[in-house]
């Protein structure tokens, strides 16, 4: 089901996808080692994170927080946003409406 949203889903996605690959260690949800991402090219990273970014959207919609390699991955519905927290320090939010 996904999300509660506004925005239309391709651009939510596009933020989604960005605030992935700020994730230093994301490739960790998909339990690849750091040696199975670094032999992939740019273009394969991207469409890992792509899917990365689409589980969430979907997951989110009924796990409110799930942790993605060091950080975790909130959504908020009240403020209409996906947070992406390391520790305590906010990585970047990606926005619904």
């Amino acid at each position: 089901m996904g999300v509660k949203h506004g925005r239309d889903y391709e651009f939510i996605l596009a933020d989604l996808t960005e605030a992935v690959g700020r994730i230093s260690d994301s490739y960790l949800f998909f339990e690849m080692d750091p040696l199975e991402w670094e032999v992939l090219q740019n273009k394969d990273r991207l469409e890992v994170q792509e899917a990365l970014a689409e589980d969430l959207f979907f997951a989110l919609g009924t796990e409110p927080m799930i942790e993605v390699g060091s950080a975790m991955v909130i959504y908020d519905p009240e403020g209409h946003r996906i947070n992406f927290l390391i520790g305590e320090e906010e990585l970047t939010s990606v926005t619904l409406i």
